[in-house]
């Protein structure tokens, strides 16, 4: 049983599928991101859905809640970053 099914997505969640990401200066993720989750922790350098560059300090298995467009190669050191997205 998918409980998914019938279900629209919807921004207050659960995302339903969580992509690999590869930090790039220059290309946006496939999707707009509603959130990242991040397996060892470091610094994110990101582009918000509001088109706003931010950098963030988060810790291993931290679940970022935030709407993302990129995330940036140059000042990003976290790793095993993935965009939780609604597909």
């Amino acid at each position: 049983m998918n409980p998914f099914a019938n279900r629209a997505p919807s921004l207050s969640g659960p995302a339903t599928d969580a992509l690999p990401v590869t930090p790039s200066d220059g290309d946006d993720l496939p999707v707009v991101a509603v959130g990242l989750y991040v397996e060892t922790g470091g610094e994110i350098s990101l582009i918000t859905a509001a088109g706003e560059t931010r950098s963030v300090s988060v810790a291993d298995f931290s679940l970022l809640p935030l709407g993302i467009r990129r995330v940036r190669a140059t000042g990003t050191t976290a790793t095993g970053i993935h965009a939780m997205v609604l597909a």
